[in-house]
């Protein structure tokens, strides 16, 4: 099975962290990421300087990309303007996010459910008009923190508003979802006849056990952080994503080739600990892999 792991640690991991990062920092990071062999780097956000400082700057991050073969350079964008953006900026491919609560709708785009996936039609429909590859992500596909429990209806139905994307990404925004409702819904977005992946939070410690339960169903691709950094500014109580170290030495003792230098990504967790000036969540990076 082919599987592709994308590091979302430059956007998702650096957005919520009360450090922030120069736009070359960022860039610099992207690029020590990509030198792993990550087939993946979310390397900006297309989204309004006032309401993510952290994420300001998002043109010069993508002018100081190196050329990677290998590595797909993405950003995301939540609305036309942030299309508009990322095109002139010239991002290779663009990551669209949609919610699948009324309430988390609200508080992350000020606008309505229905508003928000009509929006997220129109940004799938003008990637693909000007031949950018597009992937869609439902937010809180499993446990939202202002309306609980998600039913797997509402998150297909919001999957379903991004069925023309090249493939679609199960996010569990705030570390809610167990498994079992991992594999289930994976395997339902999959009759949508899209490629399907997964973006989990770690926050409740099972991640890990989610992206294994995903993988045995179907799942070809998994977000993580570097050093399992992150957290949502619009979602109470979301913490750090899986680590793309942890799960690299999962995949590696289960067989599940990533392509990705383990002891690679554990250096460039280590060092992004020292810029920041503070510990990052991921248990490789404190602890190592082992044998060592």
């Amino acid at each position: 099975m082919s599987l592709a792991i994308c590091d979302v640690g430059p956007r998702d991991g650096l957005q919520n962290d009360a450090v922030l990062l120069a736009p070359a920092e960022r860039a610099r990071l992207s690029a020590e990421l990509a030198a792993t062999g990550l087939p993946g780097v979310e390397a900006a956000s297309f989204v309004r300087d006032d309401l993510v400082p952290a994420m300001a700057g998002a043109e010069q991050v993508i002018e100081e990309l190196p050329h990677a073969d290998g590595t797909t350079f993405s950003a995301l964008v939540l609305n036309e303007r942030g299309l508009r953006r990322a095109l002139a900026a010239g991002v290779e491919e663009v990551h669209i996010a949609v919610m699948a609560t009324e309430a988390f709708a609200q508080a992350n785009t000020r606008m309505s459910l229905e508003r928000a996936l009509e929006a997220g039609r129109t940004v799938v429909a003008g990637a693909k008009a000007a031949g950018v590859r597009v992937v869609g992500t439902v937010s809180v596909a499993f446990g939202c923190p202002f309306e609980g429990r998600v039913p797997p209806a509402a998150a297909l139905a919001a999957a379903e508003a991004l069925a023309a994307a090249d493939a679609i990404v199960l996010a569990d925004t705030i570390g809610v979802a167990t498994p079992r409702a991992v594999g289930s819904l994976v395997a339902q977005a999959l009759e949508l006849g899209r490629p399907v992946g997964v973006h989990l939070h770690d926050t409740r410690n099972t991640a890990i056990a989610g992206s294994l339960a995903a993988l045995a169903a179907g799942a070809t691709s998994f977000e993580t952080s570097v050093g399992g950094l992150g957290g949502c500014p619009f979602a109470p109580g979301a913490t750090g994503n899986l680590g793309t170290e942890d799960l690299v030495y999962v995949f590696e003792g289960e067989g599940v080739a990533t392509g990705v230098d383990l002891d690679a990504v554990i250096g460039v967790s280590r060092r992004l600990e020292q810029r920041l000036g503070h510990p990052v969540p991921a248990a490789l990076t404190r602890d190592g892999r082992w044998p060592a």
